[in-house]
This record gives C-alpha cells, sequence and structure tokens, in this order.
C-alpha cells in the first residue's frame, strides 16, 4: 500500500516516551504498566493516573484490538501522508485505546467493531510507527 511509501515524519520523542518509539522502530508495541498498582496507561507519562505512584516497567502488548472509532481526515494536507487519512482509536486487548492509522483497506471497508492487528511503517528518519490493518478472518 502507498502508506509505505510516503515518507512519515519522525515522531517526537521525549525522555517520558522514548521507550515506546524504540519499540516501535523495533516492530513491538509496548506500554506504560505502573509497578504498583498494574493499571496499564497509554499514551506514555511519568505519572500513574489511576495512583500517582512514578514507578513504571515497559509491558509488550499483543497489537491486536478492535476499532472504537475512525475520522476520514481531508484537510489541511501534508505531502508525508496518503489522503484521506483514516485516523482511528483502537481499543487494545490489555484495556488500553490508541489513536492511530488503518492501513491496508478500502475506507468502505472499516467498520467500528473490525478487528484490527498491529503493523509498523517507516518514517523519515529510520524510525517506525505503529498502525494497524485488518485482522485476518
Amino acid at each position: 500500500m502507498a502508506d509505505d511509501v510516503v515518507s512519515r515524519p519522525d515522531p517526537t520523542i521525549t525522555e517520558d516516551n522514548e521507550f515506546f518509539w524504540e519499540a516501535a522502530t523495533g516492530h513491538r508495541l509496548v506500554a506504560q504498566r505502573c509497578s504498583d498498582c498494574g493499571v496499564v496507561r497509554h499514551p506514555p507519562r511519568p505519572m500513574c493516573p489511576h495512583c500517582g505512584s512514578l514507578a513504571t516497567e515497559v509491558t509488550e502488548l499483543s497489537g491486536r484490538g478492535s476499532v472504537y472509532s475512525y475520522a476520514l481526515l481531508h484537510h489541511p494536507q501534508n505531502p508525508a501522508f496518503e489522503y484521506p487519512v483514516r485516523a482511528a482509536l483502537v481499543d487494545l486487548e490489555e484495556g488500553i485505546r490508541m489513536v492511530t492509522n488503518l492501513v491496508g483497506m478500502e475506507t468502505a471497508e472499516i467498520e467500528i467493531g473490525m478487528m484490527v492487528t498491529v503493523t509498523f511503517v517507516p518514517t523519515a528518519g529510520g524510525n517506525a510507527v505503529p498502525v494497524f490493518e485488518a485482522a485476518p478472518r
């Protein structure tokens, strides 16, 4: 699909999210888990929103989920993306929701509740971004 050809911009990497982007570049999907209460959270942040702990660990995610919602973005256009952008909220099996793109499917194929699985697309600087495609039936 053309999403693999387009040179997406690199993510903005911070001290809080560096572990996430390093894993994505290695084609692994991970999230933070609170070391004290066990709550899995995304996006990455320094403090647990459930218990306030600063103790975190990194946990591997299955990469499987379902489409909670989606939108087709047409404007403003940036040459780094293919349009329409299929922006989506995906509910992962681990109980977190991720903002992402849907790839490898026609717009008419997208359905709320459809099962999806993670894949990764390259960025201009050699990193990778997790996106989702329809899960095999």
